[in-house]
């Protein structure tokens, strides 16, 4: 089939022209969202899986237009790591609709009876899940975003409008059109879904001051984007600023784990806001344990940045300093440091983390469930890489972003994170004294 984008690229000349485009996407969103948030679940499941086949049949298509954002991206000079993040091959192009299929597979997380009580006047009081209305995402070269995000707004109720950057726009708009004919093959709305019509960063802060119209923002990207949402935004914001994760190496862990999780933690992709950024090591792990890990890393093609006692593990370690501890790299680098104990590494992390995700490799269940119980960040684990922290590897089928705020979302944001809830009150004709 031939795919084509309803909107065209427009040039935007001032702020009140940005205010006005984002105005009427807005109003076109929310009366798409209240033909969404009624429809069965059966109907915006079958848009997923439309939309799931379509992207599959337009795989080519797809890469094609990634090709042209990642050839523009070295041009600009975008990092290895963030080219990384903008590509799409075959593999990443099948999990987006992978993806879909699973989010389809969740249970419908609206209409929900989330609790329900009777006060002794009789009242039938009952809390129900309801979708959150219009979601502006605003990301940048993860196109696969635009996918994820669309298809938990489709499963959640709710309409979203699209902002993705200039590194993927090629990319992301073939992929918002895909969405939109998934909608329109499922009888829905396709303006549930919107792209943003040009890169222009003018949009951006009209999004942002678009209080009344939007119901929250979500930023997916660097520190500056999502500085600039957390300082700018007029609507409620679900964000995380840095991915700052830890992980701790107990003196009590089974070292060839703690060898494994540590390389896949850091290693893995080192690009995305799961990825470690800090090891502490308990310094009574024995020099050739701590030397086998160093080691490891460093032959993976880690930087490492160490403290006194690890740089005399191999003469490759860079010096660390303290702008290293609390660094979110987002490249092969992590900073290490040996630690005295379980308590001075959750110090340690409490005062360089940046609420997102920790891991302890540990075989002592006691010291296992007091780090589980003193980390306050989003995610905190147990023996597992810190690379599990998304929402497919949940069980979420997919996620718009990791929340670490304490309001509302927190972690993984997938389809249940998107909703509200309103109460039902169910009276025989009581009045009130």
């Amino acid at each position: 089939m031939s795919v084509h984008q309803t909107q065209t690229q427009k040039t935007v000349t001032d702020m009140s022209e940005a205010d006005a485009i984002i105005s009427q996407m807005a109003e076109q969103a929310r009366d798409a969202q209240a033909v969404l948030g009624r429809a069965e679940a059966d109907s915006r499941n079958q848009a997923l899986l439309q939309a799931a086949q379509l992207i599959r049949q337009n795989s080519q298509q797809i890469e094609t237009a990634n090709q042209k954002d990642r050839e523009h991206g070295r041009q600009t000079g975008l990092t290895d790591a963030f080219i990384d993040r903008l590509t799409l091959k075959a593999d990443r192009i099948e999990a987006m609709a992978t993806g879909l299929e699973d989010i389809a597979g969740l249970d419908d997380p609206l209409g929900v009876e989330l609790a329900r009580w009777t006060r002794p006047n009789g009242l039938d009081i009952s809390r129900i899940s309801t979708a959150l209305g219009v979601i502006g995402v605003i990301y940048e070269s993860r196109p696969n975003v635009t996918v994820d995000a669309a298809g938990l707004c489709i499963k959640s109720g709710n309409a979203v409008i699209l902002r993705g950057g200039s590194d993927s726009y090629q990319t992301s708009q073939l992929l918002s059109g895909l969405m939109q004919q998934g909608l329109i093959r499922a009888g829905l709305p396709q303006e549930a879904i919107q792209s943003v019509p040009s890169p222009d960063r003018a949009l951006v802060g009209a999004m942002l001051a678009a209080s009344g119209q939007l119901d929250v923002i979500i930023p997916r990207g660097g520190k500056g984007l999502v500085g600039r949402v957390q300082d700018e935004a007029r609507v409620p914001v679900f964000a995380h600023l840095e991915g700052v994760c830890h992980l701790y190496v107990s003196a009590k862990a089974d070292m060839k784990k703690a060898v494994d999780i540590c390389i896949n933690a850091k290693m893995r992709r080192v690009g995305i806001c799961g990825a470690a950024e800090t090891l502490l090591i308990d310094q009574s792990v024995s020099s050739t344990d701590m030397s086998v890990i160093v080691k490891r890393l460093l032959n993976s093609g880690c930087e490492v940045r160490g403290t006194q006692i690890i740089a005399a593990c191999d003469n490759r370690i860079v010096p660390a300093t303290d702008a290293d501890w609390g660094c979110e790299f987002l490249a092969p680098i992590i900073a290490v440091k040996t630690v005295s104990g379980l308590d001075e590494a959750i110090a340690h992390i409490h005062q360089n983390g940046s609420g997102h995700t920790e891991s302890i490799i540990t075989e002592d269940m006691v010291e296992a469930e007091t780090f589980l119980n003193e980390i306050d960040s989003a995610i905190v684990m147990v023996n597992a890489s810190t690379q599990f922290a998304d929402g497919g590897e949940f069980g979420m089928g997919a996620e718009i972003g990791i929340a670490t705020g304490r309001l509302h979302a927190r972690g993984p944001v997938g389809a249940a994170q998107l909703t509200s809830f309103k109460y039902a009150v169910r009276g025989s004709g009581q009045t009130r004294a």
